[in-house]
């Protein structure tokens, strides 16, 4: 007889989320956790189903047959969890939540967000706009969007919400672009946060630079990095693994932390925009605090 075995949905929310990064460090960071921390917690999660999840070596961590198996349940036992919290203290709500983000945060996180926030809400329409972040406060301040996932300097509490903090890191397809004279710089273009990080850390320190390409796109600039077209500045937990993360010892300048933060528009009052700020703080589980 099989012994009676109760799940635990933080620690399933951490396989997920290991298996989604592919990094336990990754992983950590998406949660607010240590590295140590999520590898305990998976370590708890494989003696309780009593099979090896992960292989582990020195650069991936890969799903086992098994990991790979759990893996849609764990995901379909996580969105039932969210959608019975939903339910039961939410309502029938319903209207219109005008939402933005940059690209990359987008494309990294809000898929999983915004699709269990529509299950749970389907008479909520959402409509979502990415941007630089310049550009998604001028329109939070026009009243053109009721909430934005935004790009900030360290600051504080005066401009949103904090949800998380990572640093930025210089990127390449070979380190050796790092040696050059001058380097080729890869980037977005104006008015992106990195790019003015990036110029302005280079321009201090007195490295010789060039902007080699431009790009607005998020995938435009992965394959100008990926065809060794320059360096580039990416965020840590969105550094694609086929890309090396360049070392201070490369000689280039620390570009530190940036933050991601929440922001609502100043005078909204909507009960649907309330709960898509809930999702996204709970859903990133980082500092749960009420706009």
């Amino acid at each position: 007889m099989h012994r009676l075995v109760n799940l635990d949905l933080d620690l399933l929310r951490a396989f997920v989320t290991v298996a989604d990064t592919g990094s336990f460090t990754r992983a950590g960071v998406r949660l607010g956790r240590s590295q140590p921390a999520i590898s305990l917690q998976i370590r708890r999660l494989e003696n309780q189903v009593g099979v090896e999840l992960f292989s582990r070596n020195a650069r991936d961590v890969i799903l086992t047959a098994e990991g790979q198996t759990l893996l849609p349940s764990a995901n379909a036992l996580l969105r039932l969890n969210d959608q019975i919290i939903a339910g039961l203290n939410e309502g029938d709500v319903e209207g219109e939540v005008r939402f933005g983000a940059p690209e990359d945060i987008a494309t990294a996180f809000l898929p999983r967000i915004l699709g269990d926030f529509a299950r749970s809400h389907p008479r909520v329409s959402l409509a979502v706009t990415c941007d630089y972040t310049a550009n998604l406060l001028d329109q939070l301040s026009k009243g053109a969007l009721d909430l934005a996932l935004i790009k900030r300097e360290p600051m504080g509490p005066d401009l949103g919400v904090r949800v998380w903090r990572e640093p930025l890191v210089w990127v390449a397809a070979d380190p050796a672009l790092a040696k050059t004279p001058i380097i080729p710089l890869i980037t977005a273009p104006a008015p992106d946060i990195y790019r003015k990080r990036a110029l302005a850390a280079l321009t201090e320190q007195g490295v010789a630079f060039r902007i080699a390409y431009t790009s607005p796109s998020l995938a435009g600039q992965h394959a100008a990095l990926r065809a060794g077209l320059g360096v580039g500045v990416l965020s840590a937990t969105m550094t694609p693994k086929d890309l090396v993360t360049l070392s201070l010892d490369s000689g280039l300048p620390d570009l530190h932390e940036t933050e991601i933060a929440l922001v609502r528009a100043r005078g909204s009052r909507s009960g649907a925009a309330d709960l898509l700020s809930e999702q996204v703080l709970r859903s990133l589980d980082r500092d749960h605090i009420a706009l």
